[in-house]
Parts: C-alpha cells; sequence; structure tokens
C-alpha cells in the first residue's frame, strides 16, 4: 500500500499550483493533507475513486486536515476526544481490518515560543489518545509533526535551539512516542542521510538552496516493522511551502 502525507498550506491555493497532477499521478492509497485553511462548503473536491473526510476548524481559514482512501474505513472519527484539543480541525482516524490510521497536524509552538505551553499539553494528550488506539490495533500516523527531531533533521541546527519545533521541549516530546513503541519511518530506513527535508521558509531562497526542516512524517506501530517497504520525501514536488512524504507498506 502507497500512504502520501501532504501539508498544502492552503488547499486552495496549492490546486492552483499543480495539485490534481500530483494527486492522481501518485495514485496513493490514502492520501492526507494537512493545513487545509478551508471552512466547510468553500471547496468543491473531486476524487473519483476515493472516500472524503474532512476536519474544519472553528476559526476561519486555519489548520485543517482531510483524508482520501480508495478502501472505505470501517469508521472514522475526528479530533482526540479531549475537549480543549478538538476546535482547530487537527485530526482525523480512520479504522480499517489490520489498523488505524491518522493524520495529524500538531500545534506550532509560534515566534517566542508563544504556544509551546498548550503545545506540551497537546503532546501528552495525543500520545495517550495513539497508545489507547495501539491496544485495539497498530497505528500508523503522519503529517506535520512541526518537530525536527535531530539536528540531521535541519540545515542549521546551531542557530535554531530556541526556535519553535526545534527545542528540547519539543524533540523529547518526539523520542518520547519513539520511546513507547513507534517507528520514524524516514530515519529506519535513512538513519543517516543528510539534506533530507520536507520544509522550507518563503524566505532567503531557502527551497532553492535546500535550506530546510524535515517536520512531515509517518511514524508506524513498532507491531509493523515487518512490513515496511520504503519511505520517501518527494522534495522535488510545488505547491507549497511544504512537499509530500510518503511511506510503502505491506498491510492488510
Amino acid at each position: 500500500m502507497k500512504f502520501i502525507s501532504w501539508n498544502v498550506n492552503g488547499l486552495r491555493a496549492c490546486m492552483q499550483k499543480g495539485f490534481m497532477d500530483f494527486f492522481k499521478s501518485v495514485d496513493a492509497d490514502i492520501f492526507c493533507l494537512q493545513e487545509t485553511k478551508l471552512s466547510e462548503g468553500q471547496l468543491e473536491f473531486s476524487a473519483e475513486g476515493y472516500h472524503q473526510y474532512w476536519n474544519y476548524a472553528e476559526k476561519k481559514g486555519y489548520s485543517g486536515t482531510a483524508l482520501f482512501t480508495k478502501e472505505e474505513p470501517i469508521s472514522v472519527t475526528y479530533g482526540i476526544n479531549v475537549e480543549e484539543h478538538d476546535h482547530e480541525g487537527r485530526v482525523i482516524t480512520a479504522e480499517y481490518k489490520d489498523f488505524y490510521f491518522v493524520t495529524v497536524y500538531v500545534p506550532n509552538s509560534q515566534r517566542e515560543l508563544a504556544r509551546i505551553d498548550y503545545r506540551m499539553e497537546w503532546e501528552k494528550a495525543f500520545l495517550s489518545y495513539i497508545k489507547g488506539l495501539e491496544k485495539k490495533k497498530p497505528v500508523i500516523y503522519c503529517g506535520d509533526l512541526n518537530v525536527a527531531h535531530k539536528e540531521i533533521d535541519l540545515k542549521n541546527p546551531d542557530s535554531n535551539h530556541m526556535n519553535a519545533g526545534f527545542t528540547d521541549r519539543e524533540r523529547d516530546c518526539f523520542t518520547k512516542v519513539l520511546e513507547s513503541g513507534y517507528i520514524d519511518s524516514f530515519r529506519f530506513f535513512y538513519p543517516d542521510k543528510k539534506d533530507a527535508y520536507s520544509w522550507w521558509s518563503y524566505m532567503f531562497k531557502s527551497r532553492e538552496r535546500n535550506t530546510g526542516w524535515r517536520i512531515d512524517y509517518f511514524v508506524v506501530s513498532e507491531k509493523l516493522k515487518g512490513n515496511l517497504k520504503d519511505a520517501v520525501i518527494h522534495s522535488d514536488i510545488m505547491g507549497s511551502d511544504h512537499c509530500p512524504v510518503e511511506l510503502d507498506i505491506e498491510i492488510g
């Protein structure tokens, strides 16, 4: 099976920049979006052959996730069942026969770390949520996790230790996830690969110079380690300040 995740940073804008060409050509079994920046009814999206599910933020033009799947899930839920965290359209969970699939847009800690305390509460709640799912079936989750885990995961680690996405607190949260029985699929296959990024600032010709961060992930239950086939970063695909990431896995 082929899974794709992409923070489109506004789906309507991305649609004008070749989104559908990639969507059709990649022919994913499940295709997930983060940061759709839509309200219900703002976009008529035709995805022939896919069941589609949307989670919209209450705030207009903000956040939002979507999931497109060829196989109809057993069930689909929205949010993580924690009221304070479920207003921003950040999570969609699809249940299949052999696994749960979750797409997530993790809150950004923002400039001067204005939201890092909220982010820490979110991290705790989200880990509890996926561990709850794990009691029933293995979990695959993907999305913009807004953290570069190791120094290898961003171009300029030395100057970013106090910046959102690379603080010790955020990185420690992701370490805790991995220690709880999960695999960073890209590093599973490519533990030492440098200059592999999924997000670039729009400033300073960052993408042209490949001055980026790897903050988009597929995270997989260790129970599925033997099913993993490959992980891909589609850095050549434009249309957003993020690029799509892919997981190939034999399952079901």
